[in-house]
């Protein structure tokens, strides 16, 4: 199967001779939810609006669905839904007619239930008569999304979707984004929640200073780069590693009261039993263990910190 968005070497550099984008190459596959990471400033914006066509880029090519975004301007952006971080509706317009235009603008046929389906997805219907800025902001942000849908695209682009918003709205966006993939829809999404990419996405991203440094499936990120921990609350407090411990990475937390042994998640020996072991010939005790894995958000902090070495 083709990818739906291929992008190559694009790169955007402003007049002021700040570089956003150098280079970047990058292919989206039909129906998936791509999470793209990276810390403010690293260029994820600057990469959505070249996209869907709000910015213009500088140097090389994106092929949205066989359609160049700079060639086939009005067949490549209809077919793209963005919700942007910042508001971009008439807050004086009513909460229906917003959606209904939307629709409109990209040369869809009226279709009310559809509309209303939609509204009724982001339990906006009951404020279908209600001007935008009636409403809160948490309502404000679900308007963007149906507006973004109200064209049924097959790509949609979320940039910090859930960013300021409330629980509830989160839990019913992630549920629509699950149904749209589904449904075969492509989604993109930029997020400081980085759990969230764990949970949500199929592949992952991570960009910054412009350049992308890694694309990968998120199983196979977290099994590459995953690091599991073994905590061990000790008895009496220590004030350094005992040199009879030399043969384990070990560090001390919690003002000596916890030893803690990281060590690679895929390993087949770990070594855990060969350090218990070496505890209780020292003599060292402990209370209580607990193990936990990496998370994304471990992983993505580190990986910045190598790029920024």
């Amino acid at each position: 199967m083709s990818p739906i968005i291929t992008i190559s070497g694009v790169g955007k550099t402003y007049k002021s001779g700040l570089t956003a984008l150098a280079a970047v190459d990058l292919t989206l596959e039909r129906g998936e939810i791509f999470a793209l990471l990276g810390p403010n400033g690293a260029g994820k914006t600057t990469l959505i609006s070249i996209i869907c066509g709000t910015v213009t880029l500088s140097a090389g090519t994106v092929v949205i669905d066989g359609h160049d975004v700079i060639r086939d301007y009005r067949a490549a952006r209809a077919i793209v839904g963005l919700v942007p971080q910042e508001m971009a509706v008439d807050v004086f317009s009513p909460v229906w007619a917003t959606v209904r235009f939307s629709r409109g603008l990209f040369g869809k046929k009226p279709d009310p239930a559809y509309l209303e389906q939609l509204l009724r997805d982001l339990s906006l219907w009951d404020k279908r008569d209600s001007r935008i800025i009636e409403l809160s902001g948490g309502m404000k942000r679900r308007v963007m999304i149906a507006k973004a849908l109200s064209h049924e695209p097959d790509i949609l682009f979320l940039d910090e979707p859930t960013a300021g918003v409330d629980v509830a709205l989160r839990r019913d966006m992630w549920a629509l984004v699950r149904r749209l993939r589904d449904r075969g829809v492509t989604i993109i999404l930029t997020t400081h929640y980085i759990e969230e990419a764990e949970e949500m996405a199929d592949r992952v991203g991570v960009i910054d200073r412009g350049r992308l440094l890694l694309v990968e499936e998120t199983a196979t990120l977290m099994r590459r780069f995953g690091k599991r921990r073994l905590a061990l609350s000790l008895q009496q407090p220590m004030t350094g590693v005992p040199p009879g411990l030399d043969n384990w990475p070990l560090t001390l937390e919690d003002e000596g009261r916890r030893l803690v042994y990281s060590f690679d998640a895929n390993a087949q020996d770990a070594g855990i039993s060969a350090l218990l072991h070496r505890l209780g010939e020292l003599g060292i005790e402990f209370n209580d263990l607990d193990t936990s894995r990496s998370s994304l958000e471990d992983i993505f902090v580190s990986l910045i910190g190598q790029a920024h070495a």
